[in-house]
């Protein structure tokens, strides 16, 4: 019903739905010298004005929300797969169950790992699915309008090698609610790259936001690694980040095991 404004026996105009009005009589002071005031109807929200407001204010924040998702979606560099990534889409393995229920836990209490900086570690070798865990994570989250952006260290160092960070673009990754840095490890060399990634991990671990890694390594070469230059990096990721083992066999081997299978089925019955 399109809601009008009707003149009330009070001589005031009142909602034609909700039945309030929509004007209220105020002394306005005169402009003579007098001290004296005369009486003006004035404009007042009636209950249907004050829900069309709220719900174009909630609009309004919804969409400034998406474009804040949006821009952190594109600030993520994360490629078409990983970028479609959600929990619906991950094939549940013996290998990965453990692994499911750890993301899926995680995403459904991640106002509490906020709070606590409770990050993850998610390692193991090559091929078993930690970028996909990470990016379910990171996609989920931002569906629902949290603020994640996931890189990698080798990104980041490309990144700030061809544009003045004086634009903050690391700023404004390390302002987001969770942190997702892919690979970790293999940016190893020079010290200027470890130095970028003791300085991004510290950052986050002094403005007590989570951050999730992944990597290639395996916990005994971060532990016992001499290097100490690796070791105040991997001290900080101990504390930050609740470690995860990702195993089974490489995803890409599955993948070639299963077209191997299917091929032999054709070609040779």
């Amino acid at each position: 019903m399109e809601r009008q404004e009707n003149m009330g026996k009070d001589g005031l105009l009142h909602c034609s739905v909700c039945g309030e009005p929509t004007q209220k009589i105020l002394p306005f002071p005169l402009m003579d010298g007098s001290e004296g005031t005369r009486d003006m109807k004035v404009h007042i929200m009636c209950s249907c004005e004050k829900k069309e407001r709220d719900a174009y204010d909630r609009e309004q924040k919804r969409q400034e929300e998406m474009r804040v998702v949006e821009g952190l979606r594109k600030l993520s560099l994360m490629d078409d797969k990983l970028s479609q990534a959600r929990l619906e889409s991950f094939t549940e393995t013996d290998d990965n169950a453990r692994l499911l229920k750890i993301v899926r836990n995680y995403i459904v209490n991640f106002e509490k790992m906020y709070e606590d900086n409770q990050g993850l570690l998610l390692w193991g070798p090559v091929g078993t699915g930690k970028s996909y865990a990470a990016a379910v994570i990171a996609n989920e989250l931002l569906d629902r309008r949290t603020s994640v952006v996931m890189t990698s260290f080798i990104k980041i160092l490309k990144e700030v090698g061809t544009f003045d960070d004086d634009n903050g673009k690391i700023e404004k990754m390390n302002q987001s609610k969770l942190l997702i840095i892919d690979d970790l490890g293999a940016e190893r060399g020079t010290d200027y790259s470890l130095e970028m990634v003791y300085d991004i991990i510290d950052s986050r671990y002094r403005s007590n936001k989570p951050i999730i890694l992944t990597t290639n390594l395996t916990m005994e070469q971060m532990k016992n690694c001499e290097d100490i230059r690796y070791n105040r990096i991997y001290d900080r990721i101990f504390e930050m980040c609740y470690p995860v083992k990702v195993s089974g066999l490489s995803w890409r081997k599955r993948e070639a095991a299963s077209r191997y299978a299917a091929t032999k089925q054709i070609l040779e019955g």
